[in-house]
């Protein structure tokens, strides 16, 4: 019997082997599950993908610190129009693998590479909010546009946040030194407080509250890893993408918010206006920096046209 057992054990394990490895597939960098895509660096990236299989590809990049949980308005809105629809959680961020190391832009513009590779994408439009923005940006800096299509920057962190010498009108450092010692403190109420406040500009007089935008927010912050949230406050807000944007060369669009409290229009929105060559530029009068949210019907319209455009 003993005999028998360890012989069944024997059998079921070489099934499972082989059964894996059918299951997995792979190029020469990358594993790939239903939801997840390990990277040549053993990173684990949740992605979902949504919509007809067949259909040309969206990518959708979040902001900090959140989760492709905060897509989900513009996915199932396109998906429903007949587009596949993927986004993946950050390093770091979501249900995704939490390194210790890698918590920067370069790296995150190759795990949206490593998404594209493995799930073999090409013609892709990149869309990209506040952090995703740049991660969009930084991805065609160190990968080009060679399978990219068009290219939309909502609220995004581009071109440059921080104050330099090189870039007078930007935001002290204090300020962000301020977020990554609250995050250090208690990045629970840094979150409840981000979201109450400047992110959907609920501060603002007269404004209607959603507590379940609030709640969405701080459960999508509290599922990133504390190293990686906090590693990711240099990456959103002292990398330089004005070299990056200067190698779009596609159709791109960028929307912003007049009244983004967060990543302010006059530091970021205008400026990579600018420094696209022919990019199109939409103001969202009084909208505030979580506009996929308050103004997601607008969003969603903004994005088919632009998507439709030949």
């Amino acid at each position: 019997m003993k005999n028998l057992t360890n012989l069944f054990k024997a059998t079921v394990l070489t099934s499972v082997l082989a059964l894996s490895a059918t299951a997995v597939q792979a190029d020469t960098n990358y594993q790939r599950t239903a939801s997840t895509i390990t990277t040549s660096d053993n990173v684990q990236l949740y992605y979902r993908d949504w919509g007809p299989k067949d259909g040309e590809v969206v990518t959708f990049s979040h902001g900090w610190p959140l989760s492709s949980d905060s897509w989900e308005s513009q996915m199932q809105f396109l998906a429903d129009k007949g587009y596949r629809v993927i986004a993946h959680d950050r390093r770091g961020h979501g249900r995704s693998s939490q390194p210790w190391e890698g918590n920067d832009m370069d790296h995150y513009a190759d795990d949206l590479a490593a998404v594209l590779d493995a799930l073999k994408l090409d013609k892709v439009t990149l869309v990209g909010f506040s952090t995703g923005g740049g991660e969009v940006a930084r991805y065609i800096g160190r990968h080009g546009t060679k399978r990219v299509n068009k290219v939309a920057l909502v609220s995004a962190v581009t071109p440059l946040m921080v104050k330099t010498e090189t870039n007078p009108n930007g935001i002290e450092k204090a300020l962000f030194d301020g977020i990554r010692k609250a995050s250090n403190d208690n990045r629970s109420q840094l979150y409840l407080d981000i979201a109450s406040g400047p992110f959907y500009s609920f501060n603002r007089e007269g404004a209607k509250v959603s507590q379940g935008l609030i709640q969405s927010f701080w459960r999508q912050g509290m599922m990133g890893g504390a190293k990686n949230t906090y590693d990711s406050i240099a990456a959103f807000s002292a990398t330089d993408f004005r070299p990056d944007l200067a190698k779009i060369d596609v159709p791109a669009l960028v929307i912003h918010g007049d009244d983004d409290q967060v990543v302010p229009i006059e530091v970021s929105g205008e400026v990579s206006a600018k420094l696209i060559k022919g990019a199109k530029f939409i103001i969202y009068k009084d909208a505030p920096h979580g506009l996929a949210d308050t103004h997601k019907d607008r969003l969603n319209q903004d994005l088919l046209n632009f998507l439709q455009e030949k």
